[in-house]
């Protein structure tokens, strides 16, 4: 939980060429890739699903939902283990990140709301664009984009479908 006023501490990580932060507090773990296995008919945001010692945790692949290229994972590529509120319960996922930076405050004050012309991504799933050292950082709304809509399917469930296997 951030404080009002107070910096947020946040998890940098890298999409293609833009910085996106997630909150610190809510990362669990930070993984080399692992196996992961695809779900047919799962919305193409879906990852799949990864083994956390034992525990099935869903894989979401943010660079589809905000439409950017899927290159194939390299030796930078990681899975950020985090909890998500999904309808309310505390939820462990995964999401894939291009590479893993560090954990550095980002200041109240530098976090402005996103756009809503401009932006190559739907802003509803931004909660912030907070900025540092000259540059932006943009802050996903975990929530929102792992919420549901009926009770099973994510929000997202309206892009584009992965075809069976």
């Amino acid at each position: 939980m951030t404080i009002p006023g107070a910096p947020m501490k946040a998890l940098t990580i890298r999409l293609e060429d833009e910085l996106f932060a997630v909150e610190a507090s809510r990362v669990r773990e930070i993984l080399d890739l692992v196996p992961i296995t695809e779900v047919p008919n799962a919305p193409a945001f879906a990852g799949g699903l990864i083994n956390v010692r034992g525990r099935v945790v869903p894989l979401a692949d943010l660079r589809v939902m905000f439409g950017m290229a899927r290159p194939e994972p390299d030796e930078d590529t990681r899975i950020v283990v985090m909890e998500v509120d999904i309808d309310g319960e505390p939820t462990i996922a995964g999401i894939l990140a291009d590479k893993v930076h560090d954990v550095t405050d980002i200041e109240a004050a530098s976090i402005e709301e996103a756009p809503k012309v401009g932006m190559r991504w739907r802003p509803e799933f931004i909660k912030g664009i907070g900025k540092r050292n000259g540059g932006f950082i943009i802050i996903p709304d975990m929530e929102r984009i792992f919420e549901t809509t009926d009770g099973r399917t994510p929000s997202l469930a309206a892009s584009e479908e992965r075809p069976a296997s």
